[in-house]
């Protein structure tokens, strides 16, 4: 009988070269397996990248793409974490006509109590940023939504293990 289907994050360390994040969606398309969300960006280590993949999956599928993902000759490492082994974070923003700013004291209270802040304000618009769990992003959205979104945007996950993943030694012993 198959895993139960679970949020994994997967980090893959990586040589930063062009073209790998299409071999990388590839393995995951050709198993339609969607992915929730996706981040890259540089690591702990220089000259080496990390992309983050949030999957909705069993974890014996999980360890099979990894063991696809480590045959790319430019990834170093990939391991994959449950929700309770990290420590992850999202960001958004919003993009606000401004005289809501003014003239609506409500929206003064949803930004004060979601811990939101303001980015910029202008006569049109006004942008507030919030990071931090999807469920809190989203009760955001579907506060702010009565009034109005003109633009909202949300990056992917970003995470840290909370038990360490030594892949700077790794690195080290291959003169990285």
């Amino acid at each position: 009988m198959e895993d139960q289907k679970q949020l994994f994050t997967v980090s893959i360390y990586t040589e930063n070269n062009i073209g790998l994040l299409n071999r990388i969606s590839a393995i995951f398309q050709r198993r339609h397996i969607n992915i929730e969300s996706i981040n890259t960006s540089v690591s702990e280590i220089e000259e080496v990248s990390k992309f983050t993949i949030v999957v909705n999956l069993s974890e014996e599928k999980v360890k099979k793409i990894l063991g696809q993902i480590e045959k790319q000759v430019e990834v170093i490492k990939a391991y994959y974490h449950t929700d309770d082994e990290t420590i992850y974070q999202e960001s958004c923003m919003f993009k606000l006509q401004s005289d809501l700013l003014f003239e609506e004291r409500q929206i003064q209270n949803i930004i004060k109590e979601s811990n939101a802040r303001i980015v910029t304000v202008n006569k049109e618009f006004f942008v507030i940023e919030k990071s931090g769990r999807k469920e809190e992003i989203e009760l955001l959205y579907r506060e702010l939504k009565p009034f109005g979104i003109l633009q909202f945007t949300r990056s992917g996950r970003i995470s840290v293990s909370k038990k360490p993943m030594n892949i700077s030694q790794m690195l080290k012993a291959f003169n990285y």
